[in-house]
């Protein structure tokens, strides 16, 4: 057994089950950082400028960065503080993930698969797409569906772009996409013009499948997603910034690299045209049972994404003064968005700004034994309401009533 199981073991006993976890920051270099994730400006590239700015928070991380070369080992990767160590979330999952997950959940899924994340960009990111599992496979990976939701409280301003670009418009051929691939080094390729972009709402969502091209605007996105990092740009040009071929071709076997056909062989065709896209795609949040029952009993708890086997995710709201026990299915992480409190014995609140390497009281792993019994949770204002978002690996039992067909 691992050294450091011990203390993690005491701050499962000491926590009843909930973990503190410390944030984890990640950078891009090939996007700009939207300054609203609290961060401190002057931490903003604090990797280097050489490695981009940090627009990323990962929260209950087991998924390693794909940053390039310059990765650190452990980028990407959470860390729960156990007493006065760190423990890595993938290395607890790995050594007593039964006591975390379910043995269940070890047995089917073999850890925690699921990568959830805010990011914050001042625009938007190229159109791309994420492999789905048979072209993932050939470079090692995962396939990634992924999820957005907008909260509100991190939405105070729009930034550059709050508008997203997503699929192909009906009608679309392979043929005009290839001839976008064709004039990669002509400046823009022209990609946007076969796609349609949606206007961002806040306290909204979506759901992507592996596949399927979009350009996420401005907006700071939750984004619940598959635990892989894998992604193909297929957009040449945004905001005057050349995209290299090298970010097209980064999950692409070496062979593929210039073959055309293999590329437009990574979109899911039939969904990127699909013509009901923003019916089949787009989500509000759902109540989890009656709204008027569940503000008498002092909250309020919404699915904000839903509708695959995937991953879940729940948006709680704890009215001001008033104490909940919440009960879910399955292990889950939280992020505070709003307010401050008691989740069960550990003091939260949200911070107003952050130093990079700082620690913060925003954050927490919440085991599923601990999920089962139901946690305690205090909203201790009097004028605020404590809001944390949830997010739930595959097989969250809670979730499976609200799956849909792909």
């Amino acid at each position: 057994m691992a050294a450091h199981i011990p203390a993690l073991r005491d701050a499962l006993v000491a926590g009843e089950g909930l973990l503190r976890l410390a944030p984890c920051w990640v950078p891009r270099s090939f996007l700009m950082p939207g300054g609203r994730l609290k961060l401190h400006s002057s931490d903003l590239y604090a990797y280097g400028a050489h490695r981009g700015g940090i627009d990323e928070r990962w929260f209950s991380s087991t998924t390693k960065a794909a940053n390039g070369p310059l990765t650190g080992d452990d980028e990407g990767l959470s860390y729960v503080v156990a007493g006065t160590e760190k423990v890595l979330l993938k290395e607890a999952v790995e050594e007593i993930g039964d006591e975390l997950l379910g043995q269940d959940v070890m047995s089917e899924h073999g850890g925690w698969n699921i990568l959830c994340k805010f990011f914050d960009n001042l625009g938007p990111i190229p159109h791309h797409m994420h492999q789905m599992d048979e072209h993932a496979a050939k470079v090692g990976q995962k396939g990634k569906p992924e999820a957005y939701y907008f909260p509100p409280q991190f939405n105070f301003k729009e930034n550059n772009f709050a508008y997203t670009f997503m699929g192909l418009e009906p009608g679309t051929t392979k043929d005009q996409i290839r001839a976008c691939l064709e004039r990669w080094n002509e400046g823009d390729n022209g990609i946007l013009y076969h796609s349609k972009a949606y206007k961002l709402k806040p306290g909204s969502g979506w759901q992507i499948p592996a596949g399927v091209l979009h350009a996420p605007g401005s907006a700071v996105t939750y984004e619940p997603q598959v635990n892989s990092d894998v992604f193909g740009m297929f957009q040449s040009l945004v905001e005057g910034r050349p995209v290299p071929w090298e970010l097209l071709v980064k999950d692409v076997p070496e062979a593929h690299h210039q073959d055309l056909d293999y590329i437009l062989s990574m979109l899911d065709w039939e969904k990127n045209v699909d013509p009901h896209f923003m019916e089949h795609r787009f989500f509000e949040p759902l109540p989890v049972r009656d709204l008027a029952e569940m503000r008498e009993a002092g909250y309020e708890e919404k699915w904000v994404t839903y509708s695959t086997n995937y991953y879940s995710a729940k948006e709680l709201t704890v009215l001001p003064g008033r104490t909940v026990t919440i009960t879910d299915a399955a292990a889950y992480g939280t992020i505070l968005t709003q307010g401050r409190g008691l989740v069960g014995k550990w003091d939260v609140h949200t911070p107003a700004m952050i130093r990079f390497g700082e620690m913060t009281k925003d954050e927490l792993f919440v085991t599923r034994p601990a999920a089962n019994a139901g946690v305690e949770i205090t909203n201790t204002s009097d004028t605020e309401n404590l809001v944390m978002l949830k997010h739930f690996g595959p097989g969250n039992p809670d979730a499976k009533p609200l799956i849909r067909p792909e």
